[in-house]
């Protein structure tokens, strides 16, 4: 066994003459404890909070996208896309045809996305999970139906359950060189009864998704479409399928997957993750180097056996690498046990829920999720480890000092 180690190890569980010490050194572990114990804990309530968001999110996200690279719109009737709606990896090919719109509905209105897709759209069968009132049904025996977003719904009080009262949407007629006498009609405008409200987030709660026949007669748009959305099988890559076609298709196009048709979603969520691991890393470093005055302490209880080591021929290298192991067995001691209890608390409110959030809570559940990665357990082991190597890294320093100082006395 290595000297050093050995001797550090006994230094550890052995008897020390000042009871301070032992106090100093417990509060140093359990301060690396509750630090270490602390971020494993909400680095697993950011995981569980963005899994919850992003499962959210891609319930109307697909995870491709196909769009031009140039213009509004692309005909999708290419051999290409022909191909491409009938290969094996394809769940569903959606074609998306959008522009906003003026939206009315009694006496309210307000501007939103008019959403059109075929009947693919449907296939997604999470649509259901984030309606809250009604249902998504775009189509019926009576006609086509439209499904809006919350925000649209708290702007023009729309009532699902009023089969009398329709949506009215406009939409500026193509072509017109110039403006009629009559403002009037210069619009399209149709009507459509609305058949359920979906929830997920601001940015889409202002679309009204409807058929595509719909919006194609509002835009007075037969062929073209805005865009392509993809969901593959399972199993298979969306990345590695996203590089085969983009390379298809070439310049003209851009294929997008989850993350870059939500990059500022996926930014937020990443910044403050890293944020709060700053934020209590600081914390964690503070009762990290509380281990300074441990070490400290101990090189002075133990100047007797230094000078018995040094006269035995122990030389400055060895003494230094005691200290250091020393305060690296205390810190990492507080921090695998941290990390232990962390890992258990989490399981326990993965099982069991225990900790709850309001009950006005929007999520699926109204407990703190959980999200365990082993990424961050191997972070925060780090983290730790280079700031223990630091703290007792300096402290060994401080020995060796006392060292000289002890022998020129002598």
């Amino acid at each position: 066994m290595n000297t050093a180690l050995y001797i550090a190890r006994r230094y550890l569980f052995a008897k020390k003459s000042t009871n301070a010490i032992n106090i100093i050194s417990t509060i140093s572990v359990l301060g690396v404890f509750v630090g270490s114990a602390a971020l494993i804990i909400v680095l697993s309530v950011f995981n569980g909070f963005e899994d919850v968001v992003l499962k959210m999110f891609n319930t109307i996200t697909p995870q491709l996208v196909i769009a031009p690279a140039e213009g509004k719109t692309f005909n999708p009737h290419s051999v290409f896309f022909t191909e491409l709606k009938s290969a094996k990896e394809v769940y569903s090919f959606t074609e998306v045809l959008s522009e906003n719109a003026l939206l009315r509905y009694r006496d309210k209105q307000s501007v939103g996305m008019v959403k059109g897709v075929s009947t693919s759209y449907l296939k997604n069968k999470s649509l259901d999970s984030i309606t809250v009132q009604g249902k998504f049904v775009l189509q019926t025996e009576a006609g086509p139906n439209a499904v809006i977003g919350s925000a649209l719904q708290n702007y023009l009080m729309v009532n699902t359950n009023d089969p009398f009262t329709q949506l009215q949407v406009f939409s500026p007629k193509k072509g017109l060189k110039t403006s009629s006498v009559n403002p009037a009609d210069d619009f399209m405008d149709l009507y459509i009864p609305v058949s359920g409200i979906f929830e997920v987030q601001q940015d889409f709660d202002n679309i009204a998704i409807v058929p595509l026949s719909f919006a194609r007669k509002l835009l007075n748009e037969e062929i073209k479409v805005s865009s392509i959305e993809l969901n593959l099988q399972k199993g298979v890559d969306p990345d590695v399928f996203k590089a085969k076609i983009a390379q298809q298709l070439g310049k003209n196009y851009v294929v997008k997957d989850r993350v870059e048709q939500n990059k500022a979603l996926y930014n937020i969520l990443s910044t403050e993750k890293w944020a709060v691991y700053i934020i209590l890393t600081f914390i964690l470093i503070i009762a990290i180097f509380n281990i300074i005055g441990s070490l400290t302490m101990l090189v002075i209880d133990k100047l007797k056996d230094i000078a018995i080591l040094s006269s035995l021929g122990a030389g400055k290298g060895l003494i230094r690498k005691i200290f250091l192991f020393e305060g690296m067995m205390i810190t990492l001691a507080g921090c695998v046990f941290g990390l232990f209890v962390g890992l258990v608390f989490c399981l326990l409110q993965q099982k069991f829920g225990f900790v709850k959030m309001s009950q006005e809570n929007l999520l699926m559940s109204n407990a703190y999720p959980i999200g365990l990665k082993w990424k961050d357990f191997l972070l925060v082991f780090i983290t730790v480890s280079i700031f223990s190597f630091m703290a007792s890294a300096l402290s060994s320093n401080l020995s060796v000092k006392n060292i000289n100082h002890l022998n020129q006395d002598l």
